[in-house]
């Protein structure tokens, strides 16, 4: 399992469709040798950002931890992502790779987020950049640190994207790390779910 090998012991996972299937198999494979698996169950969907919000009483250990979204495959180097995290001491630390999206991020030279495109093509920046901006596709895999919980004001469903935005125009720290050779795949339809 990925997550072990990057020496995560503990997970929380957010539950909504079919989340009554989830608790009875991962018992039956032992929680994948994972010490501690709890759940946070949505009863009606809260996006990225109120996924986390609501799952917020799960990161008691004021350690850095990884957000992941269920319906991603890639080979990214989450050890290496949270290394990155943690030597930068960014609030969030995202994923990134260049690649073909209707709406990235932008991050400049430093690789902090500066901005995004719009859905109709326009470019919505939060900050100025420090030299040139990068377009880049967010991987929906991040190394946050807890001090941001208490800094998300939003509520009901959000996505965590919007935060981050918000934040990064607060002037708060928030990072790209590139993954560019790494394979990625968003599966949220049955004919992706193909090996990578």
């Amino acid at each position: 399992m990925r997550l072990r090998q990057a020496g995560v012991t503990e997970v929380v996972i957010n539950l909504h469709h079919l989340g009554e299937l989830v608790p009875p198999f991962l018992e039956q494979h032992a929680n994948f040798g994972l010490a501690r698996v709890a759940f946070s169950r949505e009863h009606a969907l809260l996006g990225t950002g109120g996924g986390l919000k609501q799952a917020g009483w799960f990161f008691d250990d004021g350690e850095p931890f990884l957000v992941h979204n269920v319906d991603v495959l890639s080979t990214i180097d989450l050890a290496a992502l949270v290394g990155e995290h943690r030597r930068t001491r960014a609030l969030a630390t995202l994923a990134a790779k260049s690649r073909q999206t209707q709406r990235p991020l932008y991050f400049d030279t430093g690789q902090r987020l500066v901005g995004r495109r719009l859905g109709d093509g326009t470019d919505d920046l939060v900050t100025a950049p420090v030299g040139e901006k990068t377009p880049l596709g967010f991987c929906g895999v991040q190394a946050v640190s807890p001090e941001i919980l208490p800094l998300i004001s939003e509520s009901g469903e959000f996505s965590l994207v919007e935060v981050y935005l918000r934040l990064a125009r607060e002037g708060r720290a928030i990072r790209a790390f590139r993954v560019d050779d790494a394979k990625w795949r968003d599966c949220g339809r049955i004919a992706d779910l193909q090996p990578l």
